[in-house]
């Protein structure tokens, strides 16, 4: 019994090869006779028609690993690819940096700890990247002894 174009008909509503697809060996006679795509739907939805599953890839290694990388593991100089601008961004990371002084200097300001000129000559220092972080910020007052009591 030649079953070819129902098979590859069932192949395409299934979504899948035609070496996926099966047919109920008792009702080979129902299947010969369908001829459309919505004849070999029915016939799915009878149970006539199957899709057998393969062997598909298992994911739990890959779960185990996305769950260690959760954790902050498996980010060492062997599991890196590309420089370090591709993973953060030469721009992003200077806008933490200007984000984290600036918010500094506001809280100084307005806890009254560095006056108003210190606080713009300051703020015009950190904007011209005069700083390389918060903790060099907070030692250059220091030594300035630009901190008023």
């Amino acid at each position: 019994m030649m079953l070819k174009s129902q098979k590859r008909i069932a192949a395409q509503v299934l979504k899948c090869s035609p070496k996926k697809v099966v047919f109920d060996i008792e009702k080979l006679s129902e299947i010969k006779e369908a001829i459309t795509k919505q004849d070999i739907k029915t016939l799915i939805s009878d149970g006539s028609i199957k899709r057998v599953r393969g062997n598909e890839q298992s994911r739990a290694r890959a779960r185990i690993r996305a769950n260690q990388r959760g954790k902050g593991r498996q980010r060492g100089h062997g599991s890196r690819k590309g420089r370090a601008t591709a993973r953060l961004p030469k721009k992003k990371r200077w806008i933490n940096g200007i984000r984290l002084q600036r918010d500094f200097l506001r809280k100084l300001r307005d806890d009254k700890l560095i006056p108003k000129k210190a606080y713009r000559e300051l703020y015009m220092k950190s904007k011209g990247g005069f700083f390389r972080s918060k903790r060099h910020l907070e030692l250059y007052i220091s030594e300035h002894g630009l901190k008023q009591k």
